[in-house]
């Protein structure tokens, strides 16, 4: 997301993050985001693609059972009729994904192919409405993919906590194999709270929570516009660690650092660098 070029590195984080604060924040991020909404994926594609390749390359560190993933004793020696019926069998289960704070649908494209179902939930209308329209375009149904605006992670005295409540209390907000957040968790307000809400929406004993940010870094250049969104500058491993355990997904939890780095141009110095991980964690029966 973020990337090269400066704003980058903020604006992806940014944009990706929608969904991010959950208190005084919000209504800066939904405005900051709305802007963002049209030009977003033209102007951050080279980083994007990255990201998805980085994501696609840590399907097995995920941990989820893919939808078309093949397991190795496909290939011990089983004769091929044996072989295609597992394969069709395997290609039956339902892999569905909840991408939180999904901006136009980072996430959802890098795995769509290993999933049954996407559902996007973000705080800017206008991003949900450009992922919906980026998801019809490729001719996909809104069963196989389809973003909602919300917020699930405001604290029980917001004035909206009750309607947003109600807006994601179907059995089709529940059950994920795997819910998402790509640089949308330094927006947050409070980062446990997003991880314990998400961790509810996960199946039991199985499903996985993952979350890509950055690591540690300094504080962006207030000027930038973007700067009124960022509550938290990075996350340790030993943090993030904490946040997975204390929501109930510190089962198998792991840490990566991803190659993709962000070089953000400041007025004062040259550049300074983000580094971003990916952090996963399943939770518990």
């Amino acid at each position: 997301m973020a990337d090269h070029s400066h704003s980058h590195s903020h604006n992806h984080g940014h944009s990706h993050g929608q969904s991010h604060a959950h208190g005084h924040g919000e209504t800066q991020n939904r405005e900051y985001f709305n802007q963002q909404a049209s030009s977003y994926d033209s102007k951050h594609e080279k980083t994007l693609d990255q990201l998805i390749e980085e994501i696609r390359k840590r399907i097995d560190f995920i941990g989820v059972e893919w939808a078309d993933e093949e397991s190795s004793d496909d290939d011990d020696g089983d004769d091929d009729e044996e072989g295609e019926k597992k394969q069709e069998k395997k290609e039956k289960r339902e892999v569905r994904l909840l991408d939180y704070a999904c901006g136009t649908g980072l996430v959802s494209r890098a795995l769509a192919p290993y999933t049954t179902q996407c559902v996007g939930i973000d705080l800017s209308e206008n991003m949900v409405a450009t992922y919906n329209a980026r998801a019809a375009n490729q001719g996909l149904s809104p069963e196989e993919i389809h973003a909602h605006a919300g917020n699930l992670c405001l604290p029980p005295t917001s004035p909206s906590y009750q309607t947003q409540t109600a807006l994601f209390s179907s059995p089709q907000f529940f059950s994920f194999d795997l819910a998402a957040i790509c640089l949308g968790f330094h927006h947050f307000d409070d980062p446990a709270l997003a991880a314990r809400r998400l961790a509810e929406r996960l199946k039991p004993g199985s499903g996985v929570l993952m979350i890509l940010d950055f690591l540690p870094h300094e504080k962006m250049d207030a000027a930038h516009p973007a700067s009124d969104t960022v509550i938290h500058h990075g996350f340790s491993k030993e943090q993030t660690q904490k946040i997975f355990e204390d929501a109930g997904v510190g089962k198998d939890f792991g840490f990566q650092e991803l190659a993709v780095v962000f070089n953000k141009a400041t007025e004062t110095r040259g550049e300074m660098k983000r580094r971003i991980f990916m952090a996963r964690g399943t939770r518990e029966g």
